[in-house]
């Protein structure tokens, strides 16, 4: 093995004693660079809404007719009034979760980790921004 590295190596010196060095031509970097700022060009893409205007626009008519019709058409029942709907969901609600008791550190954790998690978002969106900035 060690003989045939040996032969394998001076092929290899031969050889690249009788190729002489290669150089790129004198404006070989801007050619390189002009196809580059081609294909960076065409990668670009216009930004396109993930929900378009015209469907904004029909959810919003949706919802101001729904809004009409409700507010117009609707009929009142005197039998069960919705204070009364109200009331008796909050009283199963509270007699099911009578029995649970926070501390004050997880109502401390409650509260400020999604202030946390929204200051985070804000912080990474402009980091990104600035990053990918075309």
């Amino acid at each position: 093995m060690k003989e045939s590295d040996k032969n394998i190596e001076q092929l290899i010196e031969k050889m690249m004693a009788e190729d002489k060095l290669q150089s790129p031509s004198f404006d070989f970097t801007s050619k390189i660079m002009a196809e580059v700022h081609v294909l960076e060009e065409k990668k670009l893409k216009a930004y396109k809404p993930l929900i378009s205007k015209p469907v904004w626009i029909s959810i919003g008519l949706a919802l101001a007719a729904l809004v009409i019709y409700v507010s117009l058409f609707s009929v009142s029942q005197n039998d069960l009034e919705i204070n009364e709907i109200g009331k008796l969901y909050s009283a199963k609600i509270a007699t099911k979760f009578s029995g649970i008791h926070f501390s004050k550190n997880i109502l401390y954790a409650i509260l400020i980790v999604p202030i946390m998690i929204l200051i985070q978002v804000g912080v990474l969106k402009n980091y990104f921004d600035k990053k990918y900035e075309l």
